[in-house]
């Protein structure tokens, strides 16, 4: 069992910045950011490789957020910058142990509690 305990949600003015970090209780393959907004389905952000360190962003925000992980203290972040209030949503930090590492929540068992981000114009 794996536990993820996110950080550094908060309100933020269009344009602003933020990064949100996620603790891992242990090993992780992959570790992912999604977002869901109220009325929106959950929507994939970011995710990671452990062991290579490569990663995908969607298209949503490419260019803007940037996902990146600190191995030894098992911490993924989400870099967010140019936030737009269609960012707004809570923001979940997700993990698997190996295996498929897309943008898909099926592909990971192990989530967060979630950390709100609002934006506002």
């Amino acid at each position: 069992q794996v536990q993820l305990v996110e950080s550094g949600g908060g309100s933020v003015q269009a344009g602003g910045s933020l990064r949100l970090s996620c603790a891992a209780s242990g090993y992780t393959g992959c570790m992912g950011w999604f977002r869901q907004a109220p009325g929106k389905e959950r929507e994939g952000v970011a995710r990671i490789l452990s062991l290579s360190g490569n990663t995908f962003h969607a298209d949503s925000v490419k260019g803007r957020f940037t996902i990146s992980r600190d191995n030894g203290k098992n911490t993924v972040y989400l870099q967010m910058t140019s936030l737009k209030p269609d960012d707004t949503a809570m923001y979940y930090c997700a993990a698997n142990r190996g295996g498929l590492c897309r943008l898909n929540s099926a592909d990971f068992p192990y989530w967060g509690q979630g950390t709100q981000v609002t934006v506002s114009s």
